[in-house]
């Protein structure tokens, strides 16, 4: 993959600590689009059954296979008739599936929401509107005026055409869609591959089960990021528990195999803060490294030396308290695997502001927000190291230094899907 030589972040190779403290964070949204457009390419396409390629994104556009319906087919239950009424019934019926006969004039057969209209009929003739006489055995139109050609019809072609395009490359593979292409006659389909994460979550303090005790906590990321990490297009192949050790950490990320390295903690310059080291002696060239964001400032993104293959590696470093490891997450490795997978970088959405949103003096605010008919209400417990405030939010209001008055609009991210 052919990649600028100086990329327009810091572009610079890790220093052993923090980062050079003269070099101001970067401004969220340029750490955002620095992260997606660091992705380069897509990953290359695969083709999958319809079922697997749920998540991925769409390697080149949705066509239509065959018109769309592919005959005419009848909107309701009823009769199909041919010409002006009354009509002689016929003895059979059309259901849905089968291949009916032609319909003489003045005459009308019996016809199932979904069936094809038999050749010669005009129109369909819905089961409440219609009567049999008795004596005569005639059908009857009893609704009000003349029934029109094509009425309750649904024409061959009227959703689609073959080889009309559905849906652009770049769109992201849904249930909706699964079931669109199937109704356009698709077995598989051709999307990007996603990419493969891997997760390591450092720390000497974290604790797999239980309560917290003995000074140690409960890690919360590792069950918070690794479904939404697939919720965002990705295969994580691994979670990993690195102890705060240089050696072992700077042998997990040179030895791993994914396309996409995330860490949680050791962004930071604490004593036993070693990612920047670890990514040093690794020859890694940092592109982000602190992001004028709150919380969640000390995040950064690296070039890591390709895979054996030649395939580009990255590493996504995520502060170590969970909130600011979720405004990471949205802020570098969401635009990062969108972009490997091929998936295309909607507007973002925006929302009223139900009251005014809390800011911060100097940095912009990812601030944990519900939905509600008055707009974008903000939550309590919005620290970096919580995550209630985050159980219950709809997504991350993004608030500039300046604030946002009660009634303005702002720009809420969506949280990434469970995977």
């Amino acid at each position: 993959m052919e990649r600028a030589s100086t990329p327009p972040g810091n572009g610079r190779t890790a220093s052993p600590g923090c980062g050079d403290p003269a070099r101001p964070a970067l401004a969220w949204e340029q750490a955002r689009d620095l992260a997606r457009d660091s992705a380069g390419p897509p990953l290359p396409a695969v083709t999958r059954d319809l079922p697997d390629a749920l998540g991925h994104a769409l390697a080149e556009p949705l066509r239509a296979l065959t018109d769309l319906p592919p005959f005419d087919t009848s909107a309701m239950d009823g009769w199909a008739v041919a010409g002006p009424g009354p009509w002689r019934p016929r003895g059979d019926g059309v259901l849905a599936g089968e291949e009916p006969g032609p319909l003489g004039p003045g005459t009308a057969v019996r016809i199932a929401t979904g069936a094809p209209v038999p050749a010669g009929a005009s129109a369909v003739l819905r089961r409440e509107h219609g009567e049999i006489e008795e004596g005569t055995g005639l059908l009857l139109d009893r609704s009000e005026g003349a029934i029109a050609p094509g009425r309750d019809v649904r024409p061959r072609g009227q959703e689609c055409r073959e080889d009309d395009v559905l849906l652009p490359a770049g769109t992201t593979v849904t249930a909706r869609l699964l079931g669109l292409a199937a109704a356009a006659g698709y077995d598989r389909l051709a999307v990007h591959r996603r990419p493969v994460v891997e997760l390591l979550v450092l720390g000497d303090e974290l604790l797999e089960s239980g309560v917290p005790r003995h000074g140690r906590v409960r890690d919360a990321l590792g069950p918070l990021l690794a479904p939404w990490l697939r919720g965002c297009g990705a295969e994580v192949t691994g979670r990993c528990r690195v102890p705060d050790d240089l050696a072992l950490l700077r042998a997990a990320v040179r030895d791993s195999t994914a396309d996409v390295v995330v860490t949680t903690g050791s962004t930071a310059a604490g004593p036993v803060d070693f990612l920047h080291a670890a990514l040093a002696e690794l020859g890694a060239r940092l592109l982000v490294d602190s992001v004028a964001v709150r919380p969640g400032h000390p995040m950064l993104l690296a070039e890591l030396p390709p895979a054996a293959d030649g395939r580009p590696r990255h590493l996504v470093g995520l502060p170590g308290n969970p909130l600011a490891a979720v405004a990471g997450t949205v802020t570098l490795a969401v635009p990062l695997l969108r972009g490997l997978g091929g998936h295309g970088a909607p507007e973002p959405p925006r929302t009223v502001a139900a009251a005014a949103l809390p800011r911060h003096p100097r940095d912009t605010r990812l601030l944990p927000v519900r939905r509600t008919d008055r707009g974008a209400e903000p939550l309590p417990f919005d620290g970096p190291a919580m995550l209630r405030g985050l159980a219950c939010a709809d997504g991350l209001a993004v608030v500039p230094p300046c604030g946002v008055a009660a009634g303005a609009t702002v720009e809420v991210i969506d949280l990434p899907p469970d995977g």
